[in-house]
């Protein structure tokens, strides 16, 4: 028995010895990210967003006899970049990096989503404006136009000036405030059009095809890009400053 646990022993030093030997790199894998494979050559591949990958096309067309209009979108990055500068303001262009300026521009319908699309970052953004939106509702007691009812057992409830915000904020007046309508007309001032990418279901009929809801949706995953490469402080500014103020939401820093 004792012979046995020695043996082990023995083993158990052995890996340790050549674990503790073996080089860092080789112990665990990393990932990267990277905006388009290397050729075989060596050479790096062309952008991320300027091609489909050769292994996500289909061998036929999933649109046989389509009698549908080819629908143009922007692929002029100094368009992307004068885009950016109108939202995000002066300089606006450089906050991102060049992958992610096209990331937060695609919708899935855009290509089949083959060169990615901007659902998660829509997704933080959303969370990001929707919070902005309930301090700012809860900083700004002067839009409440509720009376207080008043109690018939002569009861007086708690006041306090903190807490008088409260009454602005239900879901149906922050719905309002940043109502898919209101975001798609702020989008387009911004002429977000020019360069989204996207595959509308109608390309001679743009609104029936739902561009009020890209926009919107669009308009959100440019804030999520902010939050994701810039973080939460800067992506609260651009929501404050870049939608809720021009929403005529007044905001408090």
């Amino acid at each position: 028995m004792a012979s046995n646990l020695s043996t082990r022993a023995v083993r158990s030093a052995c890996i340790a010895s050549r674990a503790a030997t073996r080089p860092i790199a080789t112990l665990g894998h990393r990932r990267t990210f990277a905006s388009g494979p290397e050729s075989s050559t060596g050479e790096a591949a062309p952008p991320r967003w300027s091609y489909t990958p050769p292994r996500t096309k289909a061998p036929f067309s999933l649109r046989m006899h389509s009698k549908r209009p080819d629908f143009h979108v922007n692929a002029d990055p100094a368009v992307l970049d004068q885009f950016y500068t109108r939202m995000l303001g002066n300089e606006g262009e450089k906050m991102l990096s060049e992958e992610t300026k096209w990331l937060a521009v695609t919708h899935k319908s855009f290509d089949q989503g083959r060169r990615g699309f901007n659902d998660r970052l829509a997704f933080l953004g959303k969370r990001i404006v929707q919070l902005q939106a309930s301090l700012a509702l809860v900083q700004n007691p002067a839009t409440a136009t509720s009376p207080m009812e008043k109690d018939e057992h002569g009861r007086v409830p708690f006041a306090h000036p903190a807490l008088d915000g409260l009454k602005n904020l239900s879901s149906s007046t922050k719905s309002f405030l940043t109502d898919r309508a209101k975001l798609a007309e702020l989008a387009q001032k911004y002429d977000m059009q020019k360069v989204l990418r996207w595959s509308p279901r109608k390309p001679d009929n743009l609104h029936a095809s739902g561009l009020e809801l890209v926009l919107a949706h669009t308009m959100y995953a440019v804030v999520g890009a902010v939050s994701l490469e810039k973080g939460g402080h800067i992506a609260n500014k651009v929501a404050q400053e870049r939608i809720l103020e021009p929403l005529g939401i007044k905001t408090v820093s």
